[in-house]
């Protein structure tokens, strides 16, 4: 049997929905521990809202949501927000697990979600990085793993009106990975998003976790390319979970800003793509 670091990332989070992303990684913990996929789990909640009634929140919170599958879970408040990869490195940097779970508060996991991650893994031993399959809060198939992207790609993608976007439908479906079947394993996979990834601890820290270069957006694409110098990627269809995040570009004018800059820092490192 096997133990996992879970690991979640809040700023001013919706608290009804972060109940239920705990409410469901209560429910796996227990049925991987039942089926002795599971030793032994434990749950940091990294807290960037530098609010103090927001800290209150999340312990009471995680207080009405403990499990007995998770040992001795908490809260850490950082001191001001570091950005979404430099707070989860504070939870890689003391992992001592088999495994750590890179988990966003919007993901709600299925029941046997984290059974079958696991078990996958163990069966597995060269993959270093499991990706899950996805749906959105309509229940329609989410697209979470990607090929390296174009700048003009991305950008027509996220911000493009409607028109636009159909006429480079082809592009865009070809950076999503939608000519692949979403009912079979695929290893090998480019990029994993990072609100759901599951890794190995060994490699995680070996590449000591997310760059600092990311402060919010292509860190978890950053981390993909560097992830597989290592072992392989696996998109696993049997690991399900419900993904209520949006675009940047509902989000208001300063993600935009975020993802852009975000972008540039991306194609600087790892070369300049148009599509």
């Amino acid at each position: 049997m096997t133990t996992l670091a879970i690991a979640i990332v809040t700023y001013r989070p919706d608290l009804g929905l972060l109940a239920r992303c705990l409410d469901s990684l209560s429910a796996a913990s227990r049925l991987a521990r039942k089926t002795e996929q599971l030793s032994g789990a434990s749950l940091i909640l990294i807290d960037n809202s530098n609010d103090p009634v927001i800290f209150k929140h999340l312990n009471e919170l995680l207080e009405d949501t403990k499990s007995p599958s998770w040992e001795t879970p908490r809260v850490l408040a950082t001191e001001s927000n570091l950005g979404y990869g430099r707070a989860h490195n504070l939870a890689i940097a003391e992992t001592s697990a088999d495994y750590h779970l890179v988990l966003n508060p919007d993901v709600i996991l299925e029941v046997d979600a984290l059974q079958q991650a696991l078990q996958f893994m163990e069966a597995h031993p060269d993959v270093a990085l499991l990706t899950p399959s996805a749906i959105n809060e309509k229940g329609e198939k989410e697209n979470l793993n990607k090929r390296l992207p174009g700048l003009l790609t991305l950008l027509i993608r996220g911000f493009a009106p409607a028109p636009v976007k159909n006429r480079f439908r082809d592009k865009i479906a070809h950076y999503e990975m939608r000519d692949l079947d979403p009912d079979e394993v695929h290893f090998d996979t480019p990029l994993a998003s990072g609100c759901f990834m599951l890794f190995r601890s060994s490699v995680l820290k070996k590449l000591g976790g997310f760059s600092d270069r990311f402060f919010l957006y292509f860190e978890d694409y950053d981390l993909s390319i560097r992830t597989r110098a290592l072992g392989r990627i696996a998109y696993v269809p049997d690991v399900k979970i419900t993904h209520f995040g949006g675009g940047a570009a509902k989000k208001g004018l300063k993600h935009i800003y975020l993802f852009i800059r975000s972008a540039i820092t991306f194609f600087k490192l790892h070369g300049w793509r148009w599509w």
